[in-house]
């Protein structure tokens, strides 16, 4: 009697080569007695190749063309020519003050300090130069010998007049705190964490010289947001997790959610009447004065939302892929369930996270109003506390969207594995039959 199967092969052609997994609702034994066990034979057909050829069909359908459009969009807003500002460049110096005194004209007001140039334009690096500082009763942070100041040029002014003080020069707790995270990240994640780090300076290569130059050259702030975040969210994710099915999941929904994230800001912000001359803006505005702050206010919204977007999504697919792999032969309505349940909770805990992270940027402001002693509606409205509100919810309610948009995604990527996987026992020679 011949054997019969199910796969795409003959189980009996073969050593077995992979593990036997049980489908409910047979007795789960690894020898044929003829009752009707199932067991699934992965040496029959790749679990995982099933998966890959479902997830090349959404790439090539879906995910494919929108990181090709959005290479396309880049390479058209790439800046270039001279930027749309109304005044020049300034040009910026750095140095260490090496002596101080007390001003010759107003001694109770400033301190002239003695600075010893590290870095500046042409042939003045190395020299002393006399700059006015803040005297240490008038100044928040005092100044004094052996400080690192940042300074500004005045091109053609006499040296003694030319350097200007602007702030206190924090390069070195800057860039020892940046070698404490990496290598904080590398001795956890190895070398998932050396990727992480490459793609950290991609966004920020990203952000200082595609999107900004882009906005500053007059693209649309929205549009520029938009693509950059796309291009950084392909590089990232490809670069942390690999190039596979997961990642190309978490990538998609990744995407759908910052349009969507994309399409509320810039809908709360013009139902909201905002001008966005907030903290900064009106500084950019005195050089830029084109710039759409609108368009720059919603920009912001999608930028701040993009590292939580990512956490988000590469979370639910992951959840996904687990649950499948425990189960592979999980239907797609049970996957979706159980990936929903573990996202409510870090959705929970995400949304909490990203409002406070706005809530703490405008403390100051909010204790502001606190000491006024102002009503809470009074509050809410005006603008500055206003437009925090708007990205607090917007950027959460990209989040929500994404765990159901994810987990949908990746359930139809797994979902019911052992399908094409399921094969009778090899048949076992009853008495009596021939063999």
């Amino acid at each position: 009697m011949a054997k019969r199967t199910v796969g795409r092969r003959r189980a009996d052609t073969k050593p077995n080569r992979g593990r036997r997994l049980e489908i409910p609702g047979g007795h789960g034994h690894g020898h044929g007695h003829g009752h009707g066990d199932s067991v699934v034979d992965t040496s029959v057909v790749d679990a995982d190749a099933v998966v890959a050829r479902r997830v090349r069909v959404v790439v090539a359908a879906v995910l494919a063309p929108l990181i090709v459009a959005a290479v396309i969009a880049m390479i058209v807003l790439w800046p270039s020519g001279d930027m749309k500002i109304a005044a020049a460049q300034q040009t910026g110096a750095s140095g260490t003050v090496t002596a101080l005194k007390a001003c010759p004209k107003t001694p109770d007001d400033c301190d002239q300090a003695t600075v010893k140039l590290r870095s500046a334009p042409g042939a003045d690096k190395g020299l002393d130069v006399p700059v006015e500082v803040p005297k240490g009763k008038n100044s928040a942070v005092p100044i004094k010998v052996g400080d690192r100041l940042i300074l500004g040029v005045q091109d053609g002014a006499p040296l003694t007049e030319r350097y200007q003080y602007v702030d206190h020069d924090r390069t070195f707790p800057l860039v020892a705190l940046a070698i404490i995270f990496a290598v904080a990240v590398v001795a956890l994640s190895r070398w998932r964490g050396i990727a992480a780090l490459a793609a950290l300076g991609v966004t920020a290569l990203t952000v200082t010289k595609f999107i900004l130059p882009a906005i500053l050259h007059g693209s649309n702030p929205l549009l520029v947001a938009v693509v950059g975040g796309s291009v950084i969210m392909v590089i990232a994710l490809y670069l942390t997790h690999g190039v596979n099915a997961q990642s190309s999941v978490a990538l998609a929904g990744t995407i759908a959610s910052l349009g969507l994230t994309a399409f509320l800001g810039w809908l709360f912000v013009k139902v909201s009447a905002f001008s966005g001359l907030g903290e900064g803006a009106s500084a950019v505005k005195a050089y830029v004065p084109d710039l759409d702050l609108a368009g720059l206010l919603v920009a912001g919204i999608v930028i701040g939302s993009l590292g939580v977007l990512d956490d988000v999504t590469v979370t639910q697919a992951s959840a996904v892929w687990e649950l499948s792999a425990a189960n592979p032969a999980a239907s797609r309505a049970s996957l979706i369930g159980a990936g929903l349940r573990i996202g409510r909770a870090h959705v929970a805990s995400v949304v909490n996270t990203l409002v406070l992270a706005y809530a703490g940027a405008a403390l100051p402001i909010l204790m502001v109003f606190a000491i006024g002693g102002v009503s809470t509606g009074y509050l809410l409205s005006t603008e500055i506390v206003a437009v925090e509100v708007v990205r607090g919810l917007v950027g959460s309610l990209g989040i929500i969207a994404a765990v159901p948009l994810t987990t949908a995604l990746a359930a139809m990527a797994v979902a019911d594995r052992s399908r094409n996987l399921v094969a009778e026992p090899p048949a076992v020679a009853a008495a009596g039959e021939p063999t």
